[in-house]
Order: C-alpha cells, then structure tokens, then sequence
C-alpha cells in the first residue's frame, strides 16, 4: 500500500492539487515576467512610432509604423560619439579600479589574523549610513585638482563601503581556512595565495561588484554635471540630457508646423535615447546573469 503511494507521488502521477499548484505558480511566473518585460519592449516599439500613435494609445505590441526619424536626429549630433566613447572608457577604467581597490579591503577585512579588524569594519559601515554632502564632498575634489579632468568619475567614488562589505562576506562563506593552510605548508605567501588561489575561485564575486560598478558609472550624469564643465569629457547620459535640453528650449521659439515637427523629433528622440542609453548595458547583463544571482545570495547570508 505505501508503495503504491509512494508511485504515485513521483514521476508523472500528479494529483489534480499538485497540477493547479503547478499551474499556478507558472502563470505567477510569467505574468511577473510580463509586468517586467513589457515596460522595456513599450519603450523600444515607442521609438520606432510615431509620437501621436503612442500618445493615442494606438501603440500596443508593434507599432502602426516602423520610423527611423528618432534614431537618424540623434545620431546625427555629433556629440553622441564622443560621449559613447567617454562612457565606455570611463566605465571601464572605474570598473577596474574599482575591482583594484574593492576586492583585496574585502579580502584583508575576511581574514581572521587582520589587527583591529573589527573596528576597521565599523570605519567601512560609517558612510552606508552617514554622507559628507555635496558641498564638502566638491570642495575636497577641488582642493585634489580633480575638476574637469579624466580622473574626477573614476578616483574619488571607486570606494564602496557596500561592495568590501559584500565581498568580505563572500570570502569568508566561499574560501575555506583549510585552503589557506594548504598553501602555508607549500611555502605560499599571503599576496601569492590572494593571487593565485582566491581569485581563480572568485569569478561569482568579480563578475557582481564589476557589473554594479559598470551600470552604476554607465548610468551616471549627476556626478559629471557637478564636477565636468568640458563638453568633450562629458559622457552620454550628460550628452543626452543637453541634446532633450536644447531640443525642449528650440519647441518654445517655433510655432505652426515647424513646432509640431520638432515637437513630433522630440518624443521620438526621447524614447530613442532611452534605448541608445541602455542597450550595452541590456546586452551584458545576459552574461553575467548566474553571478549576478550569486551575489545577491552573498549578500542575504548571516554572519
């Protein structure tokens, strides 16, 4: 009889409660999918429609018609490819100093034997909490020369507390201590065994802090609109935020058909930035996804 039961539970023998679970928890799933996916595919269809169809609701899963006119102005400034080009080395510039800095304080803060570890801990968990503000934040980039300069987006925030504190809880779940005794007996040192044993095993752990750190300096404009005055080291987020700018000032000087147009350029230029903006970042993420997840389970474990 318990056999019986038993056969029954596996395999494919279901009973009608475990098929409605099944169901259910799968329409969940794809309606969570839905509410995330379609926000993004709404934008990308937007900027190939023409503005009076999304404004009408005429735009739904395609557009009425396929225009290019959004993509074509905004390619057409120049400054859009000096700004890519900014971005791109600014992020990957930032994202390695940031691993350079990052990675080894997590490392040293994991390891037992470190002096006063405990109290440099609390020194790191300070600014999660409290901020200097802006004012004194700016003068200190000021007094180090770093105003208008290459270095003033990738020097002064390349610290955080956020990433030592989750890489630090990484090593310490991850890299058992009998791998470190291992290596004594063999005669490694400590900067040797960092290098040539803990990193190999910490690809999860890179590939995270390396993608916040990316999209975090990806995204970024509010810093480069403090601290950059140079129009050719602003990067694209900045660049984008002129070209709507100036746009929206040109739609208050035109009247009659000349202003439906560039108000028709403007909205689809708009969603086309959005698109420009994301898209390389939407293209890695894929990639560096299964880290991402393991990363954020780093983060969730109990110390």
């Amino acid at each position: 009889m318990i056999k019986n039961k038993i056969r029954k539970r596996s395999g494919t023998d279901k009973t009608w409660k475990d098929r409605v679970f099944d169901l259910s928890v799968y329409g969940i799933a794809i309606l969570m999918m839905l509410i995330i996916i379609y926000p993004l595919w709404f934008i990308v269809i937007a900027s190939f429609s023409d503005p009076a169809d999304v404004s009408n609701g005429n735009v739904w899963f395609w557009p009425e018609e396929w225009k290019l006119d959004g993509y074509i102005e905004l390619l057409k400034q120049e400054m859009i490819w000096r700004g890519y080009l900014n971005t791109i080395i600014y992020t990957l510039v930032g994202t390695i100093i940031a691993l350079l800095v990052n990675i080894p304080a997590g490392y040293a803060l994991s390891r037992k034997e470190l002096f006063g570890r405990k109290w440099i801990s609390i020194f790191y968990l300070i600014p999660m909490f409290v901020g200097g503000g802006l004012i004194p934040t700016y003068l200190v980039v000021k007094n180090l020369g770093l105003l208008d300069t290459f270095w003033v987006l990738v020097l002064p925030f390349s610290v955080s507390a956020f990433n030592i504190i989750i890489a630090r809880t990484f090593f310490r779940s991850s890299i058992p201590e009998s791998l470190w005794e291992a290596a004594q007996i063999d005669g490694c040192g400590t900067i040797r065994y960092f290098l040539t044993m803990v990193l190999p095993l910490s690809k999860a752990i890179l590939a995270v802090i390396g993608l916040w750190t990316a999209v975090g300096i990806w995204n970024s404009w509010f810093d480069a609109m403090i601290y950059i005055s140079n129009e050719h080291l602003q990067p694209l987020q900045l660049v984008l935020r002129r070209i709507l700018i100036s746009n929206e000032s040109l739609l208050g000087t035109a009247s009659g058909e000349l202003a439906s147009e560039l108000r028709r350029l403007s909205e689809m230029m708009k969603y086309a930035a959005i698109v420009v903006s994301t898209l390389p970042i939407m293209c890695l993420y894929p990639f560096l996804q299964k880290y991402f997840n393991q990363g954020v389970m780093v983060g969730s474990i109990k110390e």
